[in-house]
């Protein structure tokens, strides 16, 4: 059935491909975009979606948007700033922005939300960034709408941060002096398949309400991924692991070898301190999918890479200005 859906983070790394994955299965999207910001798409779509101007801090704007929708997506949270002094500025907004969505979407009676947040156990000492996206869930679940929330590690593909960190990384240092959370175990999974849940959860009305963990087939560490990454790329590579790196140190040094801002490793450093296991497999036999490996998520993101090592980040969906403006 075609379903009328609001998309928040249509910007975004996953926002814009979920874009084409509703539009291709046929569903009327509505994108919710913050002025000034414009939807700029790589290659047309079968429906041009409808373009909504509002903003997750200004609640006032929000219930017209939700409107007549069936379902919405949420899809944006705040990964960091430009400088590490703004990584623990999020929380707040993080917070403000759900209960300012979910009170609109209640207020107007929507049936179905989908949330997509973090991997990692509450008692495990999370970092500020997990706490804050598993934070976020438990204020979408509060309500009368039914939200439904996938819970994803790293999530590998063109123009995610943690692809890009492994990319810069591992094309220009023949040998990598690495901290000690690349050894942390994780479930990292492609962002196809992150793409497939997330629209295969609209169609399947069983996964209303649940809170499902996804991950790829395989339980690797970063350090295992830019070998991985290496291998593909026929290069070779030694990574040696250096105690006692901190993860802002660490943030300041991948700065210094990638283009992605030390505001952004930090939070995602700091979150490789825990492990990112799934718990459950529910999902898939809910939706059940074809995982790819993550050596093959690795090269369908090369594909996707058109100018090769130097392109720049895809855009991040946050609240923070100066990511909005890249």
């Amino acid at each position: 059935m075609t379903s009328k859906v609001l998309l928040t983070g249509a910007t975004g790394f996953i926002g814009k491909r979920l874009l084409y994955k509703l539009d291709e299965n046929g569903h009327q999207v509505r994108c919710l975009v913050r002025p000034p910001e414009k939807l700029t798409l790589p290659r047309p779509l079968s429906h041009e979606p409808e373009i909504f101007y509002g903003d997750l801090l200004k609640p006032e704007t929000l219930k017209e948007a939700l409107s007549g929708m069936d379902a919405a997506y949420y899809l944006v949270h705040s990964m960091g700033g430009r400088s590490i002094r703004q990584t623990h500025a999020f929380e707040e907004k993080d917070r403000a922005a759900a209960k300012n969505f979910l009170s609109a979407a209640d207020s107007v009676g929507l049936s179905r939300m989908f949330y997509l947040g973090g991997l990692g156990d509450v008692s495990d000492n999370l970092s500020h960034h997990l706490s804050s996206r598993q934070e976020v869930g438990r204020i979408l679940q509060s309500g009368r709408v039914k939200t439904t929330v996938l819970r994803a590690a790293v999530i590998v593909g063109a123009g995610g941060a943690a692809f890009e960190i492994i990319r810069y990384l591992v094309e220009r240092l023949p040998v990598m002096l690495c901290p000690k959370w690349v050894y942390t175990m994780s479930q990292p999974i492609a962002i196809d398949d992150v793409l497939a849940y997330l629209a295969g959860c609209l169609e399947n009305p069983q996964t209303s309400g649940l809170s499902l963990d996804i991950g790829g087939p395989q339980i690797v560490s970063y350090a295992d991924l830019m070998r991985m990454y290496a291998k593909v790329r026929g290069l070779k590579r030694l990574i040696i692991g250096i105690p006692f790196v901190s993860p802002r140190l660490s943030a300041y040094w991948v700065n210094l070898i990638t283009p992605v801002p030390a505001g952004i490793v930090f939070p995602l450093a700091e979150g490789l301190r825990n492990k990112a296991i799934c718990r459950e497999n529910r999902i898939r036999e809910l939706i059940p999918a074809r995982l790819l490996s993550m050596e093959q998520a690795i090269c369908n993101a090369l594909a996707e890479e058109e100018e090769g090592p130097g392109k720049l980040l895809s855009r991040q969906s946050c609240f923070l200005p100066e990511i909005e403006s890249r």
